[in-house]
């Protein structure tokens, strides 16, 4: 089952005193970029965290936020540094003494600097163990949106493929009236190169000719790589890379069909071919 890119999940987790959350974004990528944003106070998990997801995930560009908020519980006072209040004060009246005009601040701004409140202490393994497992049920979750979102992208990118099928069974079908009309205008050439003889002209003539006949290989090659992209978003590894490849593939037999075009429909053809080629590749750069 191919994957989407493109996915959000989180969770929270209360951990002793603290609540701690975990956010998890990925975006499309060519490789598997990590980006972590822990506070210093859970800094000592940045490694398990980076291999964690790294281990479940391929492709994008993941962020991973971790965050906490201390739990107020009935009757729990404020556990205030009031050294660190004390030099912060002196600091302030310092450095008013050479302001003009000094900004006032009220006791609950000061409550609110780093520092300030004495933080609970929460045993350090069972922080650890704690994160370990929300990080883990955060990225479950992650993954679950991930297979949901590529489902939805693998109907799309099948829907495509059935209807590039459709056109080159047209082009197909349109083959023998276009030999015809190729025919025809090549009866006409020689009819006036009789009249006027010139073997190089005649040469060059036939070449072009045969050239625009052939585009049996084109529409057979095509073939080829529908069924492939079909075959592949079965697949459960990652194959975003190798979809990618194919659509490239596809949109030079489709230039080529384009090129050879020996009459306004077979050009309409190759056109919806290249507009649905574009649409998957579209589509797949949100892949893993």
């Amino acid at each position: 089952m191919i994957k989407s890119m493109t996915a959000f999940s989180n969770g929270e987790m209360e951990l002793g005193d603290l609540i701690v959350n975990c956010e998890l974004r990925t975006v499309n990528h060519r490789y598997c970029d990590i980006t972590l944003k822990i506070p210093d106070r859970l800094r000592f998990i940045e490694g398990d965290a980076r291999a964690i997801i790294s281990g479940k995930l391929n492709r994008g560009k993941i962020e991973c936020a971790l965050s906490y908020k201390k739990q107020s519980r009935d009757g729990q006072s404020f556990n205030v540094n009031m050294d660190a209040v004390a030099a912060l004060l002196k600091a302030t009246q310092q450095i008013e003494h050479l302001m003009q005009a000094p900004a006032r601040f009220s006791a609950l701004d000061i409550l609110a600097l780093p520092a300030i409140q004495h933080e609970a202490s929460v045993d350090r393994q069972l922080l650890h163990d704690g994160l370990v497992t929300l990080i883990q049920r955060t990225l479950t979750q992650l993954i679950e949106t991930r297979e949901r979102e590529g489902r939805h992208l693998g109907m799309l990118i099948e829907e495509r493929c059935y209807k590039m099928q459709a056109f080159v069974t047209q082009a197909a079908q349109r083959m023998p009236e276009v030999l015809v009309n190729i025919r025809t205008k090549l009866q006409e050439r020689v009819t006036e190169l009789v009249a006027n003889p010139d073997p190089d002209r005649l040469e060059q003539e036939l070449v072009h000719l045969t050239q625009k006949l052939d585009i049996a290989e084109e529409l057979d090659r095509l073939n080829t790589h529908i069924n492939e992209v079909l075959r592949i978003v079965k697949q459960t590894e990652p194959v975003g890379r190798r979809l990618d490849f194919l659509m490239q593939e596809m949109n030079r037999e489709a230039n080529t069909l384009g090129s050879k075009a020996a009459d306004i429909e077979m050009t309409q053809i190759a056109i919806e071919l290249k507009v649905l080629i574009e649409q998957m590749r579209e589509q797949i750069q949100n892949i893993e």
